[in-house]
């Protein structure tokens, strides 16, 4: 009988953990900022996700060129279920020519996700992102 309830109760918390990943949803891109230093940008991205620990979380956000081009990939390294949203920065090398990237962002459980922000370099800002040289 107690080897029951233990079964049991072991089906029950791996409901509610699938339950918690299906609860996540997808990670949101909230804003990003550029800054261009010396031949280089120091991009600022603030993600929102619901993060239920180790099994899903928002684990990276990248910067893309309009070809797909992965031109710099923030790994995020462990869940922040308490701090919601937060902000991590990361330098990109961003060619000569390339006026308008996309920041994406990544979770375990969704992948890539597709709210992603457009940004045009040669802006100050727009939705969702601020340019500064």
């Amino acid at each position: 009988m107690e080897r029951i309830i233990r079964m049991v109760g072991l089906g029950l918390l791996m409901s509610v953990m699938q339950a918690g990943q299906v609860y996540a949803g997808e990670v949101e891109v909230v804003k990003t900022q550029f800054e261009y230093r010396t031949g280089s940008w120091h991009v600022r991205t603030t993600l929102r996700h619901g993060d239920t620990g180790w099994s899903h979380y928002a684990d990276a956000w990248r910067v893309v060129s309009e070809k797909g081009e992965d031109l710099g990939t923030r790994t995020l390294f462990h869940p922040h279920e308490q701090e919601q949203p937060f902000t991590r920065s990361h330098t990109v090398h961003i060619p000569k020519g390339v006026n308008i990237v996309y920041v994406e962002a990544h979770d375990k459980v969704h992948g890539w996700s597709k709210n992603r922000v457009k940004v045009d370099l040669r802006k100050a800002n727009g939705d969702r992102f601020e340019v500064k040289r």
